[in-house]
């Protein structure tokens, strides 16, 4: 097995126990707490969190049942992902638990039983078990981040997040064409600021176009849980600065992100 796949989802793991640590102390009208996805409260965040996990087992292991969920998918593409969430997320906090328990521990066995060099299917494109990994690590921690805010809980920043800042900048075209706009052709340079103050950097020394800042908030405006304005980063030059507004880690058509501090949240 890759050890990068082994990092990936020990990290993975790392993410998950500490949401757990949170959630499975909360008394059961917590779990009722809107959070600022509207119409998700805790339970609906751990929800979709536990259903996408048994969903991309499946993929890893279940052809047929597999094919099922895409059948349902194309029927109602806009609302497939949050029914699932939704509906899972109106079980009892104990048995939401421990089925998201089961859900964790399902998929990381079904991404180490999968072969080298072969993919899963998904609902884009197909995905290594690594960058299954990365984006099932991205999904925890923001909707970790939606659990912690809720609850007035700061969360413990750490330079795992580097899974989640390289997603945001691999997915730098995605944003674009999800937005029906035409790609910059030149790479960019990014340098972000790691929480261990170490310097990560993407792209060609000698960019015209750069972006650097906090790798924190830009995990944060990657997955649109902060608003542009409410971010340390700093554009150079107008491709960098238009991908910043628009920037998406996450698959699916554009999300409208979150409203400036102080002027209400938008949805997850």
């Amino acid at each position: 097995m890759s050890e990068l796949l082994d990092a990936l989802l020990a990290d993975l793991k790392a993410e998950g126990d500490q949401l757990w640590s949170v959630v499975s102390g909360l008394d059961e009208e917590a779990w009722a707490t809107p959070t600022p996805a509207p119409g998700w409260d805790i339970s609906t965040q751990i929800g979709h969190l536990l259903w996408t996990d048994e969903v991309a087992a499946v993929a890893a292991t279940d052809k047929e049942a597999w094919d099922a969920l895409v059948l349902q998918a194309i029927a109602d593409p806009e609302g497939f992902v949050d029914a699932g969430a939704l509906e899972v997320g109106r079980m009892k906090p104990a048995a939401l638990l421990a089925r998201w328990g089961a859900a964790r521990e399902g998929l990381g066995v079904a991404l180490r039983a999968i072969p080298e060099g072969q993919k899963l299917p998904w609902f884009g494109p197909p995905m290594s078990p690594a960058s299954m990994a990365t984006a099932r690590y991205m999904e925890t921690w923001a909707h970790a981040l939606d659990v912690y805010d809720t609850l007035g809980i700061e969360p413990q920043i750490t330079d795992r997040i580097k899974h989640v800042a390289h997603l945001g900048v691999r997915t730098r075209n995605f944003a674009f064409s999800v937005h029906e706009l035409e790609a910059p052709a030149e790479e960019f340079r990014i340098e972000l600021t790691a929480p261990s103050g170490e310097l990560w950097t993407w792209g060609p020394e000698d960019a015209a176009q750069r972006v650097t800042g906090s790798a924190y908030d830009f995990c944060l405006l990657v997955t649109q849980r902060r608003h542009r304005d409410d971010t340390d980063l700093v554009a150079v030059g107008e491709d960098a600065e238009r991908w910043l507004g628009i920037a998406q880690a996450f698959a699916g058509p554009p999300g409208p992100g979150r409203e400036p501090a102080g002027s209400g949240e938008g949805s997850a």
